[in-house]
């Protein structure tokens, strides 16, 4: 009976075109040559094409947001590097032997004055809510004394970005990974050679289902370290065969420069 329906309402077409002002008072001089039906599909591939502009724009907007600044480095060193790209994404820098944070103001803009700790190391960085990336993680992997890190609400961080935080094995004391949305067990297996982690926040990970299994699994790995945001029932599930192979705590390798957007670590 839906064939019948679906007939109806295209006879009914032409009447709700004459009937609306879309094409003015003789709506049959602005249709196309092949009727109604090549107008529809004329305006379809339209909408398409803008919507796929819009999405080419929206990465292109990611892609310079996650360059490299590396036109400070030999100037400035790398610590000035990061600083630079954390403060252009709008997130916080705070230098060691300081107590204030350095943020950019409210409508984005920051002042140079922190030229002037050229020498000072970085101790923490907050880029919350920022689109940073993997490739953009490029101007923080030179940093020697990093003691904290903020990835919170991240959506570009995904289990490719983590296996590039075993730089930070012998300075990172506190990670924080709140609402990654594309961060995975796999990810999390990588977090393993962080040896002097001490805090580590894995709350709200959408991505990962038996959390319980995973805080156990972390708490082997890194014995040193208080990890939050998980509880050991949490997606525990009712069966008792049911249980995760090792393969899904594998550790990811490197990717290559040219992976595909969202490809996960095999």
């Amino acid at each position: 009976m839906a064939a019948p329906r679906v007939l109806q309402q295209c006879r009914a077409l032409p009447h709700l075109l004459r009937s609306s002002c879309l094409f003015g008072s003789d709506p049959s001089s602005n249709l196309p040559k092949g009727g109604i039906l090549q107008y529809l599909c004329d305006r379809f591939y339209d909408i398409e094409n803008v919507l796929a502009w819009r999405e080419k724009q929206k990465y292109s907007k990611i892609e310079r947001q996650n360059r490299y600044h590396g036109h400070l480095k030999e100037y400035c060193g790398d610590d000035i590097v990061a600083v630079n790209f954390t403060l252009y994404n709008g997130g916080g820098v705070r230098f060691k032997g300081q107590e204030k944070w350095l943020r950019p103001n409210k409508r984005g803009k920051y002042s140079k004055d922190f030229l002037v700790l050229r020498d000072v190391l970085v101790e923490a960085i907050d880029l919350s809510g920022s689109v940073v990336s993997y490739d953009g993680l490029d101007n923080l992997v030179f940093l020697t004394g990093l003691k904290s890190l903020d990835l919170s609400r991240c959506p570009n961080i995904d289990d490719w970005s983590l296996s590039r935080l075993h730089v930070f094995k012998d300075s990172l004391e506190e990670l924080l990974l709140t609402g990654c949305p594309r961060v995975t067990e796999r990810g999390l297996a990588c977090l393993h050679q962080l040896e002097c982690l001490r805090h580590l926040d894995i709350s709200n990970l959408p991505s990962i289902a038996n959390k319980g299994l995973i805080l156990i699994l972390l708490e082997e790995m890194l014995p040193q370290c208080k990890v939050v945001g998980m509880d050991y029932g949490d997606g525990v599930a009712l069966d008792p065969g049911a249980q995760m192979s090792g393969d899904e705590m594998e550790e990811p390798s490197i990717p290559s420069r040219d992976r595909k957007a969202g490809e996960i670590p095999a």
